[in-house]
């Protein structure tokens, strides 16, 4: 046996102290990224404030705009992480992210805040895939599963902490605090980060991500936004409504056949042909459609029905992230033993009886402990037993070398779903003249949450049983992996989704 020497052992203590350092760098990446998810809903009353004379739909394109851009991106910053170097990409992301908080920061009016928000969408699509890259470089691919699940839990933390953090940062100071928060992470992400972090020169491969195809969907998306939301206002038989609906018809369809002829699309289309890929994705979307809704709706419900602070509101809806933190990961061990669907349906079930219980429950007369707790409780466990199952599930039946991309996509149905809802809830919100009014206008939306929810039950009753371990086993090797990443996320953003993106010369995910 040979032993170490001083000189061996002081080496791999620098080593040690490095890959330490990396992590650290990584993860303040997806911190970031993940805080500002939750930060804004929270923050949205106080932009309704300052900004009075503009109208709802007007200030949910604060929202909007993030999740078209980064759903939008996400492949493609992948695509371009392997093609130019992790490195290179993450600086760049992390320095545009910032770029974007600070002008959402100093956003005189609704149009640079949303404008910053587009930016910082951009920035988080580059910081995600690139800093999961860099980290599995770091480490020996021994460690990657242990090492990726705690890069996960961060940014896990920073989604269940982000209410909590974002309504005291506004109380204490003003809603400019939520972007102003991403300005010291970001800088001493950058500062440790120039220096630990080894230069890659990428594949250098001679075929170009499909940028046009961002493009064409990102404006489908936001034309079909804009259509939806400024319906009410603008007349749905106005012609800028019925010329949005059609010109993002025609886009999406320019799109999808880009998207069938380049090399590297944004929308790999031959992954559909997968019954349990299509199936997962539908669901996703159709479910983010009022889980969106919902996190946003539920912020304005108590700010504006029960008249709560933004603190008081913040804290209120903390109870629900924390579940998830519990429960998802043993959601994804049970997904393995009983089937992806046993488990989906039972928490699209628990999710349903959830809204049902602010149907039933809530009225104009404030009750957090026996009210408004029981029913966001009863939510968080089942968004616990959903967004990661399903996201292990969308890629569950693909072969190894496709699992980075099926997991993008995956993740791009609930950005564009999570868009989608936004808009509806402009719509059924309304501008209200009443608190009574308002109620009304609530219930309209929890319906129209709880009827996604069904009918993403109705998609997801539609997936396959699983087949017997021992009938494949490397394949249910992956399912079980992608389970064990995925549920790291609290909402289910980026944890191993886009793992091989980043990775090219190991295309096995490692979580």
């Amino acid at each position: 046996m040979t032993e170490l020497t001083a000189t061996d052992l002081d080496a791999a203590e620098v080593t040690a102290r490095r890959r330490r350092a990396i992590f650290i760098v990584t993860a303040l990446g997806a911190f970031m990224a993940s805080l500002d998810l939750s930060i804004v809903n929270v923050a949205f009353p106080a932009l309704e404030r300052a900004f009075s004379h503009d109208t709802r739909a007007s200030l949910s394109w604060v929202i909007t705009g993030y999740s078209i851009v980064f759903g939008s991106l996400l492949v493609v910053a992948g695509r371009t992480a392997d093609r130019l170097g992790s490195r290179r990409v993450f600086f760049f992301g992390l320095g545009l992210f910032c770029v974007g908080s600070l002008l959402c920061g100093v956003a005189p009016s609704v149009a640079t805040l949303i404008m910053g928000r587009v930016v910082q969408g951009v920035g988080a699509a580059a910081v995600l895939p690139s800093s999961l890259g860099l980290l599995l470089g770091a480490y020996p691919k021994e460690k990657r599963s242990q090492i990726v699940s705690l890069w996960g839990g961060i940014g896990a933390l920073a989604v269940a902490t982000g209410p909590s953090l974002g309504a005291v940062l506004i109380t204490a100071f003003s809603w400019r605090a939520a972007f102003y928060v991403n300005l010291p992470v970001g800088l001493i992400a950058w500062l440790v980060g120039r220096r630990v972090l080894a230069k890659s020169s990428g594949t250098g491969s001679s075929t170009s991500p499909d940028f046009p195809g961002v493009i064409l969907l990102s404006a489908a998306l936001a034309l079909l936004v804009l259509a939806i939301s400024e319906g009410p206002s603008w007349g749905w038989s106005n012609a800028r409504i019925i010329g949005g609906f059609v010109a993002a018809v025609i886009l999406f369809a320019s799109f999808l056949l880009r998207s069938v002829h380049h090399e590297e699309p944004v929308l790999d289309l031959t992954l559909f042909r997968a019954r349990t890929f299509s199936v997962a994705n539908t669901t996703m979307l159709l479910y983010s459609m009022g889980f969106f809704a919902m996190l946003l709706g539920n912020i304005l419900f108590l700010t504006s029905v029960w008249h709560y602070s933004i603190l008081d509101a913040g804290l209120s809806v903390t109870p629900g992230p924390l579940v998830v933190a519990l429960v998802s990961g043993s959601a994804g061990k049970l997904a393995v033993r009983v089937g992806f669907r046993n488990v989906i349906m039972s928490g699209l079930g628990i999710f349903t009886l959830g809204i049902a219980w602010y149907l039933w429950r809530v009225t104009t007369t404030p009750d957090y402990p026996s009210v408004w707790l029981p029913g966001t409780l009863i939510v968080g466990l089942g968004v616990a037993l959903t967004f990661p199952v399903v996201s292990a599930a969308a890629v569950s039946s693909l072969e190894a070398a496709r699992y980075s991309v099926g997991s993008a996509v995956n993740q791009t149905a609930r950005q564009v779903g999570g868009a989608l809802g936004v808009a509806i809830l402009v719509v059924i919100l309304g501008t209200p003249t009443s608190t009574a009014q308002a109620l009304h206008n609530f219930d309209h939306l929890w319906w129209y949450i709880g009827s996604t929810t069904v009918l993403a039950g109705l998609v997801a009753s539609r997936l396959g049983r699983p087949r017997p371990l021992a009938a494949s086993p490397a394949h249910n090797e992956l399912a079980i992996e992608a389970a064990h990443g995925v549920e790291e996320m609290l909402d289910g953003e980026i944890a191993l989704d886009v793992l091989d993106s980043t990775s090219p010369r190991d295309p096995r995910p490692s979580a």
